[in-house]
């Protein structure tokens, strides 16, 4: 009888940890982009994903990516 009841208790495990796999594909992670060679400045560096600046800047300044989702900021390099 103990194995019955453990059955449904490994199955809800197994349902929670795909489930938990499967956000964790979707969601958004930290970039760790490699970058191309560039100018200093022209790249505007967010969490997620990097994107040419329009024309170079100082390096460290605030900029943003605008992305289907909307604006993303970041930081120039």
């Amino acid at each position: 009888m103990t194995s019955n009841l453990n059955c449904p208790r490994r199955l809800v495990r197994l349902v929670v940890a795909a489930a938990l796999a499967a956000a964790g594909l979707v969601a958004p992670t930290p970039s760790f982009a490699q970058l191309p060679p560039h100018p200093p400045g022209s790249i505007c560096l967010t969490p997620y994903l990097w994107c040419w600046m329009p024309q170079p800047g100082p390096v460290n300044q605030s900029c943003v990516c605008y992305t289907p989702r909307g604006p993303i900021g970041g930081r120039t390099v």
